[in-house]
């Protein structure tokens, strides 16, 4: 099992996690964002979208972090992670939907201007993060996991951008709910941490 990652992509860390909270044997290859990498035939050829992360496994190539994480949790066979039944399988969608929707355009898309220069409004990306903090903390306030009473794979998709959102200049000190998940997700067995930006990277 491969799994085609960046150190500071938010998308690849959540996959990374995942397989680690698994405890799945997998070989990280690094690919250079900065010089391209992404955008290679032999990459293009893995993922048309030139994007990571991308999982290869025996022949099977998924790409897209969530669809990774669907992959990895049938693969193992981890109902706990995936619930099988309906109202619970449903509830990690929306998650899904979620990290794929309003942390792509609030938090991470924040940390995007800082981090990678992307041209988005600060202003404008740092309010939506900040609308669907107070939703999440409303949504965590007593309760240790976005679905049901155990981890499933919607805290390891909200985990990742949400931990770095101060990196994208969004303050976290007033969502205890929010730091209190982030703690738990961070004490789970096999957790590995999201790398930090190198100092002089971030810019105000």
């Amino acid at each position: 099992m491969k799994l085609y990652h960046h150190p500071l992509s938010g998308h690849a860390h959540r996959a990374r996690l995942f397989v680690s909270l698994l405890g799945l044997p997998h070989e990280l290859v690094e690919v250079d964002l900065m010089a391209g990498a992404h955008k290679t035939p032999e990459f293009l050829a893995l993922n048309p979208f030139g994007q990571v992360p991308v999982l290869e496994d025996e022949g099977v190539v998924v790409s897209d972090s969530n669809a990774i994480l669907v992959y990895l949790a049938k693969k193992a066979g981890r109902s706990d992670w995936l619930p099988e039944d309906a109202r619970n399988a449903a509830a990690v969608q929306r998650w899904l939907s979620v990290a794929a929707g309003e942390v792509a355009y609030g938090p991470a898309a924040a940390r995007l201007v800082t981090v990678f220069g992307a041209g988005f409004n600060p202003d404008e990306v740092i309010g939506r993060a900040h609308t669907l903090l107070k939703r999440l903390d409303s949504h965590l306030s007593g309760r240790d996991w976005l679905v049901g009473v155990q981890p499933t794979i919607a805290d390891v998709a909200i985990y990742s951008y949400v931990a770095r959102a101060p990196e994208g200049n969004v303050d976290l000190s007033g969502y205890p709910a929010v730091n209190a998940f982030l703690r738990r997700v961070e004490g789970l067995p096999g957790f590995v941490p999201f790398a930090q930006t190198p100092a002089g990277l971030t810019a105000a």
